[in-house]
């Protein structure tokens, strides 16, 4: 169970705003709904700014009342709109930025995005002195100082939900699928959806593979009648295209692969009964910490505790990937 933390105001901060940034991930609006009603409910004003840093920059910011965040927890996407804004990597853009907030009054700012939205907010908070907290809102779940990401969980059922439909061509036609998920350079979906559908393999950036293995290791299960998934899992790697690569090497090899590549279904839909919980509970314990005092900090969850990492950690620091997942994958197939 989650447990919030239990802290004393320790600030005269009247009004706050929340925004989203870089890649939209699903359970946002629960953040933005329980960001709003958590700082409404201690007497506090909010406003939400629009397509995050590039709204920020113009100025593109709007009171929320209550009302305004009625029915959206079950909701894709975010009601606030998101954007990657490059202008915001100059310093005179981010002071800037924190005159447009004390134009409005705003005294503090919850910004929910990934590692990238994520530094803009320390740099605005140590340039500025604008008390600053981070969520971390990214299907990818690639960032230090939490277990799980939101989104995530969303995104690993999504694309799980559509390898399940996959496999059905698969093993009708005794056909090998290559199945790119989303992952440039985390692997944490693949190796989680892998090992939850059954693949016979999972491929992932933090982790050297040798195509001949796998070719070899597809022959001998032919050959000893053992079953087959007919599934590959491959995170997307920093190069465009690799898994297309991958299924012309099998073609030299005798493998008549398919490719399916999942792409941005995996950032849509509606967010899982986990996604909104971990959203609830993240968007309402940043009020308590902006209140209690806290900047330059990320709010997170480590083994079902709320936590609070700093931000430069965040930046600087990498979350490890789980070997165990993908070595389980190819354990259960042996």
């Amino acid at each position: 169970m989650y447990r919030l933390p239990e802290l004393k105001k320790n600030t005269n901060i009247n009004a706050i705003a929340v925004m989203t940034s870089g890649g939209d991930s699903p359970g946002m609006n629960p953040a933005i709904r329980s960001v709003t009603r958590a700082a409404l409910n201690q007497g506090v004003r909010v406003f939400g700014i629009n397509r995050g840093y590039s709204g920020l920059i113009i100025g593109d910011i709007f009171e929320l009342k209550s009302s305004d965040v009625t029915n959206i927890v079950q909701r894709g996407g975010t009601i606030l709109k998101s954007d990657r804004c490059e202008a915001f990597k100059d310093p005179v853009v981010r002071n800037q930025a924190a005159e447009i907030l004390k134009e409005h009054g705003i005294g503090g700012l919850v910004v929910i995005g990934g590692d990238g939205s994520l530094t803009g907010a320390h740099l605005l908070t140590r340039e500025t002195g604008l008390p600053v907290v981070g969520l971390p809102g990214t299907i990818d779940n690639d960032i230090y100082g939490t277990d799980d990401t939101i989104g995530f969980d969303t995104a690993l059922n999504t694309a799980l939900e559509a390898i399940d439909k996959i496999r059905d061509t698969a093993v009708s036609h005794e056909r090998i699928f290559l199945v790119e998920v989303m992952g440039r350079n985390s692997g944490h979906i693949a190796s989680q959806v892998g090992v939850a559908c059954g693949a016979e393999m999972i491929i992932v950036p933090e982790i050297d593979f040798k195509l001949d293995a796998l070719c070899f290791s597809l022959a001998n299960q032919r050959a000893e009648g053992r079953g087959s998934s007919g599934i590959i899992v491959v995170a997307e790697g920093p190069r465009p295209g690799l898994t297309y690569r991958l299924a012309n090497q099998l073609e030299t090899h005798g493998e008549k692969p398919g490719v399916c590549i999942l792409g941005h279904i995996q950032r849509g839909g509606r967010p899982t009964g986990h996604d909104r919980v971990l959203a609830s509970c993240l968007g309402a314990a940043a009020v308590t910490y902006l209140m209690a005092g806290f900047t330059d900090i990320m709010v997170g969850m480590i083994n079902s505790k709320i936590t609070a990492t700093p931000l430069l950690d965040i930046m600087n620091k990498k979350k490890p990937l789980n070997p165990q997942l993908v070595e389980l994958a190819q354990l259960l197939h042996k």
